[in-house]
């Protein structure tokens, strides 16, 4: 593609997936990790993908087997960027807890004050992942919008 050129509706979709206050907590979480300096020249659609299995992708890995320590890795930091762009939002401090069996069945809880603004029951973490990045920024966002609807509705509770 040519400078001059426009960009197509991927490109816009993904420079607006990019610039969402989830996807940015999530690089800059991902970032921070980065001790080496082995990720400073990639761009933050490389560092995320990871993130992307697509629907072809997902029927070739098993339901059921050990997830390996990259993918848990993602999940870690998939929360708790959810914990970092709520944090950002709403100014409290939000946990994430994860616990998870080898075959990659669990739950995650995100946990502000005394109150659990999000449970989720993890299945087949095998399989974790995005259709695309727009898709992975969406959900993010919707985990980090019901959290702090959470919040809104016991505020005195997440404040303990």
């Amino acid at each position: 593609m040519t400078p001059d050129a426009p960009l197509s509706s991927e490109d816009d979709s993904e420079a607006a997936a990019l610039a969402t206050p989830f996807i940015r907590a999530l690089v800059r979480q991902m970032r921070a990790h980065d001790t080496t300096g082995f990720w400073e020249r990639k761009s933050d659609s490389e560092l995320l993908a990871g993130y992307i299995v697509t629907r072809a992708q997902r029927r070739t890995m098993p339901i059921i087997g050990d997830p390996d320590a990259k993918l848990l890795w993602r999940i870690d930091q998939y929360y708790a960027a959810v914990g970092l762009a709520l944090e950002q939002r709403v100014g409290m401090i939000a946990t994430p807890i994860i616990k998870l069996t080898h075959e990659g069945f669990g739950r995650v809880v995100l946990i502000v004050g005394k109150l659990v603004v999000t449970s989720r029951v993890l299945r087949d973490v095998n399989r974790f992942g995005f259709e695309s990045l727009a898709v992975l920024a969406a959900e993010g966002e919707k985990l980090v919008a019901d959290a702090a609807k959470n919040i809104e509705a016991y505020p005195e509770v997440a404040q303990a």
